[in-house]
């Protein structure tokens, strides 16, 4: 198995991003092809040990930055590590493509290069959370801003074969994000697709409110590129202001330090499921090819998680049995 990573996505690549590839090549004996300009790679790989014939450079002498327009960037850095990355992926000989650089160059260049699976009009990013019953999918979280009722249940049908094949889950319920349960609820838009997934999706269990997205109701969310963006923002912001003002009030109390300490695996367990490098990326489900996005700030260690993802969904045939149900 050979994963194809680009070495120059992310806030903090190269560095990061070879350092995760390394110590995943070492834990889950894949082989890593990293896509980037090749002087700069191959001075940065001398810093670590590693048998020769698990990492190929691929020379790709542009780099998409993180502020760059997406489409316009794709067009204008043909020689990019994420278009040369994914042109690797098409041509054969490796088996899936990982960047945590900028989204949008990624979705458009993997849209471009790779095509679409026959069956799906518009990617959708999947992305993990935590819930109060195990692991969720919600999808779309940022792919396609301008839905259609159709696009929902695309998704819905991708997501359930990934959380069967990836998170491990029989049977998976399907929910639509809404700000009611009630079917008469929503804009025009939401309630035509509740009607859609009503009538073509036998595991649809209805809407879901936003205070229902970690209880673990529904193993697969749906809902435009839009909404899940804010979403998985607010989510983030959240988690990380909670664990801040918890940190500024347990250091003000004695007591609350000492309670701290006796709880500190209890905690440390709460922040790991709420870790975002546990999860390592997000799957771009759609396109015709196995495609993980990982977090623009990614350590070592989300890095290490998205390709042991990504060989997950190799070792489960993602991409075929998604087009087995479309």
């Amino acid at each position: 198995m050979k994963i194809v990573v680009d070495a120059m996505g992310g806030d903090y690549a190269p560095e990061n991003v070879i350092a995760g590839s390394i110590d995943a090549l070492k834990e889950f004996q894949v082989a890593i092809a990293l896509a980037g300009p090749q002087d700069h790679l191959a001075a940065e790989l001398k810093k670590y040990s590693y048998p020769p014939h698990m990492v190929e450079v691929i020379h790709a002498p542009e780099v998409v930055a993180m502020h760059d327009p997406a489409v316009s960037a794709i067009r204008q850095k043909r020689n990019s590590s994420i278009t040369v990355g994914l042109e690797f992926l098409k041509k054969g000989g490796y088996d899936a493509f990982i960047s945590a650089g900028n989204t949008g160059a990624v979705v458009a260049a993997s849209t471009i290069v790779l095509g679409m699976i026959p069956g799906v009009d518009r990617p959708g990013i999947g992305c993990v959370i935590p819930s109060l019953k195990g692991f969720n999918l919600m999808i779309d979280m940022g792919a396609n801003m301008a839905a259609k009722p159709e696009h929902l249940l695309q998704y819905a049908k991708m997501a359930k074969v990934y959380v069967q094949e990836v998170i491990g889950r029989a049977n998976p319920k399907v929910g639509l994000l809404n700000i009611g349960e009630e079917e008469c609820k929503g804009t025009d838009f939401v309630k035509e697709a509740h009607k859609l997934l009503e009538e073509k999706e036998p595991a649809f269990i209805g809407n879901l409110e936003a205070n229902e997205i970690y209880m673990g109701k529904a193993d697969c969310i749906v809902c435009d590129g839009y909404a899940g963006n804010v979403a998985l923002k607010v989510s983030e912001g959240l988690m990380e202001a909670v664990a801040i003002l918890m940190k500024r009030e347990i250091s003000k109390n004695p007591v609350a330090i000492f309670a701290a300490l006796l709880l500190k695996t209890t905690l440390s367990d709460a922040r790991k499921a709420a870790d975002y490098s546990e999860y390592g990326g997000a799957p771009l489900l759609g396109v015709n090819g196995l495609v993980i996005i990982g977090h623009g700030r990614s350590s070592p260690k989300a890095i290490k998680n998205a390709i042991r993802v990504a060989k997950r969904e190799v070792e489960h045939n993602v991409l075929a049995k998604i087009k087995g149900v479309l």
